[in-house]
């Protein structure tokens, strides 16, 4: 598993990766050498290197930055890749972007644009980071929970709910990307379902709960 950027949710996806068995090669913007700390306390199946190494290293890699920072991205060793998009657009962070603002486009076709070579599918994007690891649960749990995912490659999407699966959760198909805007800031899917952050343990949510969710969502 390759990481660009190590924030929050990438730290968390990783630390799930490797309880359930995987390596993960993290990066960020700031150089390998500023997240010697997190590789120490990931263990061994952790590494550090550039936002270039990590996507070549990765069968699958996790963008986790800014939308802002799309233009910055590491094209190249991205092309042909699962690549896993849980980044939210937020102008007052990111600045405006007109497409997003117009909604003529999902944030994941936008950055569909920046790496056109790679089969990107969105997920993780719509649960707080406590509650992504706290709600964690093995395959057949009566408590287990889910999320959505969406895509536009059958392929990816296969190896999106294997990993998924393998680190706790099930997976809802959302569609394809032109459809993620369902499960975008501020949609019945995101956050919400699994309880306030105030409750850092969160609540377990079902399939039936996340359709339903994906479901009511308008534009």
């Amino acid at each position: 598993m390759g990481f660009i950027g190590s924030g929050y949710i990438g730290s968390t996806i990783a630390r799930l990766a490797i309880e359930a068995g995987h390596q993960v090669v993290l990066s960020n913007s700031r150089g390998p050498e500023t997240l010697a700390d997190t590789v120490a306390e990931l263990g061994p199946r952790a590494s550090a290197a550039t936002s270039g190494e990590a996507a070549a290293a990765g069968d699958i890699v996790v963008v986790t930055v800014p939308v802002k920072a799309f233009p910055d991205l590491p094209a190249v060793p991205l092309a042909g890749k699962t690549v896993i998009d849980t980044c939210n657009y937020g102008p007052e962070r990111d600045g405006h972007i007109p497409e997003l603002d117009s909604k003529s486009l999902t944030s994941s076709e936008h950055l569909l644009r920046y790496i056109p070579g790679a089969m990107v599918v969105k997920a993780f994007n719509n649960i707080f980071f406590k509650h992504l690891l706290s709600l964690a649960r093995p395959a057949g749990a009566v408590d287990r929970s889910y999320l959505p995912i969406a895509g536009d490659s059958a392929q990816a999407k296969a190896a999106v709910t294997e990993f998924v699966d393998s680190i706790g959760y099930g997976i809802v198909d959302a569609g394809p990307l032109a459809d993620s805007w369902r499960q975008e800031t501020g949609t019945p899917v995101w956050g919400t379902p699994y309880g306030p952050f105030s409750n850092e343990k969160g609540r377990s949510v079902d399939e039936d709960a996340i359709r339903a969710a994906l479901a009511t969502a308008s534009r």
